[in-house]
C-alpha cells in the first residue's frame, strides 16, 4: 500500500509535472513473471523514474546505509525506502554478497520484478563504468531474462552530492530482454558470469549513450580523489 501510495499519490504525479519523463520501449516488461531490470545508475532519483516506467510494483537492491539511520530521520528514510520498494544489503562483500544473492532470488522466484545497477553505485562523472557479475549469476539461479535499462539526462538533474535537482526533462529508454537460458547450469563458471555482464553493459551503453570506461566505479571515486581518474582511464581506453 505505501508503495502504491508514493507512486501514484506522494510522488510520482509530482515527477511527472516537474520533470516531464518520456520513455520508450515499456512494452518490453512482461506482464507477470519474474524478471531483472538493469539499469545505468547516475543520481540517487533513478530508482523513481525506473518504477515509474513499469506498470508491476519492482524490489530493489539497496546499500543497508539507508536503513540503519538513527533518530526521527533515520526512521522517516527507512520506512521511505521500503515504501519506494527498496531492500536493504550489505556489500562489503564475502557472506554479504551470498546475501543480497539470496534476497534477490526470493524476488524473483516470487515472479516479481527485480531493479538492479550493475555498477553497484552511482556514477561520480556521468560515464559508465564495469558491472558486477551478481547481475548475471541472479539471471542464472532464477532462469529469468534481464532487461537493459537506460536513465537520460538524470546526472544532469541530480549528480551525486547534489541535494536539490534540476528542472530537466529525464527519459528512461527499455531495451528488449536478453535471455540467458543457454548457460544454464554455469552460474559458477566465473568466465560465463563475466562474458553475461559485459553483454548487459554493452547494451547499456548503446541505449544510453554514454561512454565507457573498463573500471569498476568505486575504483574512479578513488582515483577522482587522488585526482588520477584521466591517466588512468586514458590507458584503459588505449590498451582496449
Amino acid at each position: 500500500m505505501l508503495y502504491w501510495f508514493i507512486k501514484h499519490i506522494l510522488l510520482g504525479p509530482w515527477l511527472k509535472v516537474l520533470f516531464r519523463p518520456w520513455s520508450e520501449g515499456q512494452e518490453n516488461i512482461p506482464q507477470s513473471g519474474g524478471v531483472i531490470l538493469a539499469s545505468n545508475h547516475l543520481s540517487f532519483s533513478d530508482s523513481f523514474y525506473l518504477a515509474l516506467v513499469a506498470k508491476r510494483p519492482m524490489a530493489y537492491l539497496a546499500k543497508s546505509d539507508y536503513f540503519t539511520g538513527k533518530g526521527a530521520k533515520g526512521y522517516l528514510t527507512k520506512l521511505f525506502m521500503r515504501g519506494v520498494g527498496q531492500l536493504p544489503v550489505d556489500r562489503s562483500g564475502g557472506r554479504a554478497s551470498e546475501a543480497a544473492i539470496h534476497t534477490a532470488l526470493r524476488v524473483l522466484n516470487a515472479g516479481d520484478i527485480l531493479g538492479i545497477y550493475p555498477e553497484g553505485t552511482r556514477s561520480p562523472n556521468g560515464i559508465l563504468y564495469r558491472g558486477k557479475t551478481g547481475l548475471a549469476r541472479m539471471a542464472l539461479e532464477a532462469s529469468v531474462p534481464i532487461i537493459p535499462v537506460a536513465m537520460i539526462n538524470t546526472y544532469e538533474i541530480q549528480p551525486p552530492g547534489k541535494l536539490r535537482p534540476r528542472l530537466k526533462r529525464v527519459g528512461i529508454r527499455v531495451g528488449t530482454p536478453l535471455n540467458f537460458a543457454r548457460y544454464e547450469g554455469l552460474e559458477d563458471d566465473r568466465f560465463v558470469l563475466r562474458s553475461i555482464t559485459d553483454e548487459v553493459m554493452y547494451e547499456l551503453m548503446t541505449l544510453s549513450g554514454q561512454e565507457y570506461v573498463d573500471m569498476y566505479a568505486t575504483r574512479a571515486k578513488e582515483l577522482i580523489s587522488k585526482g588520477e581518474l584521466a591517466d588512468a582511464a586514458s590507458s584503459l581506453r588505449s590498451s582496449s
